[in-house]
């Protein structure tokens, strides 16, 4: 009877640890998703390097022109080679362009742009040309140094307006049209105040960047400021 009751007792005590024996843990699943942790100084060189191939392939364009307008220059050369031009156009020319010269020199820091330095050396050489009595040769170098000229002082969309720090100027002009609706803003930075709002598809002219800003003019209404590279694309 004894053993009998043991026995059950011994059941009791198994069945009792067996019930408060703890739950097996719930499994634990893992999740293997790939982040992708984006670089702001790789998206910066990204934004740069674009800007820069807009540049390449605009300047590629200018050089073909100018590559057509040299040959087309060079047939009127020789169907003109009878002729010379007058030593008054030759001077007037040349006088226009030293004046050129000197607004550029007085506007430009210690350590003039290349451009500058291909206007001196082009009026130097009119200069020399001159003296030859080579009146055409002289007109056609005067000519040449007001277009460049022409085209640095575009370029820097100048209105008296000074290069910011950090601002890299375009080989030549670019045209560019705006892909949405957006600020141009009169620095480059969202912290300077909106000059005007662009609408979509409006055609601009690029002349420098600063970081991931671009300066540019309206072409159809003429006002300047600042635009986001992420705003323009080629047309």
């Amino acid at each position: 009877m004894r053993y009998t009751y043991l026995v059950l007792a011994c059941a009791g005590i198994t069945a009792a640890c067996s019930q408060s024996k703890p739950a097996p843990p719930p499994a634990v699943k893992i999740v293997r998703d790939t982040v992708v942790v984006r670089d702001p100084e790789v998206d910066r060189r990204a934004a740069r390097l674009e800007l820069q191939l807009m540049a390449r392939d605009a300047q590629i364009e200018d050089l073909q022109s100018r590559l057509e307008d040299t040959r087309a220059e060079v047939v009127r050369a020789m169907a003109k080679l009878q002729s010379v031009a007058s030593r008054a156009q030759a001077a007037s020319a040349m006088a226009e362009a030293e004046v050129i010269l000197q607004t550029l020199k007085t506007s430009t820091s210690q350590d003039p742009p290349p451009e500058v330095t291909q206007v001196t050396r082009l009026v130097r050489q009119s200069s020399t040309e001159f003296d030859k009595q080579n009146y055409g040769g002289a007109l056609y170098l005067a000519n040449q140094a007001k277009t460049v000229a022409s085209s640095y002082r575009g370029r820097l969309g100048m209105n008296n307006q000074e290069a910011r720090p950090g601002e890299t100027l375009f080989a030549v002009p670019i045209k560019l049209k705006t892909t949405t609706k957006g600020n141009v803003r009169e620095g480059p930075g969202t912290n300077f105040s909106v000059s005007f709002s662009a609408d979509a598809n409006s055609s601009i002219t690029a002349y420098s960047y600063a970081d991931e800003w671009i300066r540019i003019t309206d072409d159809s209404t003429g006002r300047s400021g600042w635009i986001h590279r992420t705003l323009v694309a080629r047309p």
